[in-house]
């Protein structure tokens, strides 16, 4: 019986780790290690398969400063089992309670991040590529019925990954380097298994009474709501382990089809933005376009714990309409913006040069004919055209019909300044540009490089893409009149 209990959760890691590649030859392996029952197991299978695995061990332990005696007692167990099995040991202390406070967060959440940002640390020092932890398969089935109960999608209800980027792990808090991997090689066995493994081995653990303490979320799912729900499937536990797996697969699949589809859709990749071309966008099925904008917020964000499945849905329903200077504000301090033909998520304060947007680099005045942009990458043609038929004017925003003896003789472009006031066609009176910029949902990166055209008397004619002057439009009486057009630029164009 015991030697069956050995094999068993030896059988299981080496299967782990042929099956998903966990431990490249030749590698330090960072080994957290609480001296909990789970992380124990994990540290001696581990060094009875190094061997095997080609790989060396060093054992990492986060002191959270709580629970006073009893977690010094485990520091000082986890740096005597280091000792006598002759393996480095990292040890570190941590104030969970003041980062809890500090950051806002709960003692669960401050507690991970510790965790995982100090032993992304201690691998990213010995210059190791792995990171072993020993959450094993009743905690997959309780982190799939915690993200169950919080609303979560496939990315959630697949549960914990055999092995991950660490870069891609939610809530650190520092940024790991990238090239880190975390795995699990546990995962697939059971919590009885791995008892019967130390009794079995003549190891005792070290016990951590906060795991009894029904204030944490995950305890009460442990100890009150998973009994409760046996009762009416007495597998439930493998049902949903393998239910995680299943949907682990299918989600995979459709990472490889968004990053396949990547390039096709993505128009702009920055650091400080990540610009969609819109129709492509649209053209995906709907589970990837809503995996395209997570993917955008954590490329820019490097994580995504605080993005809801409606700020996304928001998001869509406002690409879909398809409105031009639409945004929407999202957590990590993100922006989303539909711009002509663009959907772009980008960071607070981040320029959004978008090649279907002739914002402005300077002012500049207009002659009749053709005038060149300042960046060069648009035209303004001014013309006067022969018959004026209000009924066949085009829908373009970016064209504007002005009665040419209302307007002014000398026009220019030129950016807001402060004081601005604009009496919008439409309207009954003049408004405050600030506010019709605003009310227009103009976003703020773009107000200040707005194109105002203006007179000689600097009175506001157009804001261009959006609205004219009431002022100006022509009437059923008007003799001359005026269309000006902005236009990509031809190459070869001259001022």
């Amino acid at each position: 019986m015991e030697k069956r209990a050995i094999a068993t959760v030896r059988r299981a890691v080496r299967e782990a780790a042929r099956r998903f590649q966990l431990f490249p030859p030749g590698e330090t392996v960072v080994v957290g290690v609480s001296g909990g029952p789970d992380s124990l197991c994990l540290l001696d299978v581990l060094q009875d398969l190094a061997p095997e695995f080609r790989i060396a061990l060093h054992v990492a332990h986060l002191h959270h400063g709580l629970r006073g005696a009893e977690a010094d007692a485990d520091a000082a167990f986890v740096a005597e089992i280091a000792r006598q099995r002759g393996l480095p040991c990292t040890i570190q202390r941590e104030d969970v309670g003041a980062l809890a406070a500090r950051e806002g967060l709960s003692l669960e959440e401050a507690a991970r991040q510790a965790r995982y940002t100090f032993l992304a640390e201690v691998a990213a020092r010995l210059g190791s590529h792995t990171i072993a932890v020993a959450h094993q398969a009743d905690d997959q089935v309780e982190t799939v019925l915690m993200h169950l109960l919080r609303g979560s999608g496939l990315a959630g209800l697949r549960g914990m990954r055999p092995r991950m980027p660490l870069t891609e792990y939610h809530g650190l808090l520092r940024r790991p380097p990238e090239g880190l991997w975390l795995v699990r090689p546990l995962l697939g066995v059971w919590r009885q298994e791995i008892e019967a493994y130390l009794q079995a081995k003549g190891l005792t653990p070290r016990l951590d009474r906060s795991n009894l303490d029904l204030t944490f979320f995950r305890n009460r799912l442990r100890h009150e709501v998973l009994p409760l729900l046996e009762r009416l499937n007495p597998r439930l536990r493998e049902t949903w382990w393998r239910m995680a797996e299943a949907l682990a697969a299918d989600y995979e699949f459709l990472e490889q089809t968004l990053h396949q589809v990547w390039s096709t859709v993505t128009a702009v990749e920055a650091p400080d933005r990540i610009v969609f071309d819109l129709a492509r966008w649209r053209g995906l099925p709907l589970s990837l376009r809503r995996m395209a904008l997570r993917e955008a917020a954590f490329r820019l964000a490097h994580r995504l714990r605080d993005l809801r499945f409606d700020h996304v849905e928001e998001a869509i329903r406002m690409a879909e309409e398809g409105m031009t200077g639409g945004m929407l504000t999202w957590p990590e301090d993100l922006r989303v913006a539909v711009a002509y033909g663009n959907l772009i998520v980008a960071r607070e304060g981040a320029v959004w040069p978008d090649p279907d947007l002739p914002l402005l680099t300077a002012p500049f005045s207009l002659h009749p004919g053709e005038t060149l942009w300042p960046d060069g990458q648009w035209a303004v043609i001014w013309e006067e055209i022969s018959t004026w038929d209000a009924a066949q004017q085009p829908g373009d925003p970016w064209t504007l019909y002005v009665d040419a003896e209302r307007a002014g003789a000398h026009l220019a472009f030129r950016a807001r300044r402060p004081g601005d006031r604009f009496h919008p066609a439409g309207m009954s009176g003049p408004v405050r540009l600030k506010t019709f910029l605003i009310n227009q949902k103009i976003p703020q990166v773009w107000r200040d490089r707005w194109p105002l055209l203006v007179n000689e008397r600097d009175e506001i004619l157009w804001v261009a893409g959006v609205r004219p002057a009431a002022s100006i439009r022509p009437g059923s009486d008007s003799r001359r009149v005026w269309r000006i057009a902005i236009r990509r630029a031809i190459r070869g164009s001259r001022d």
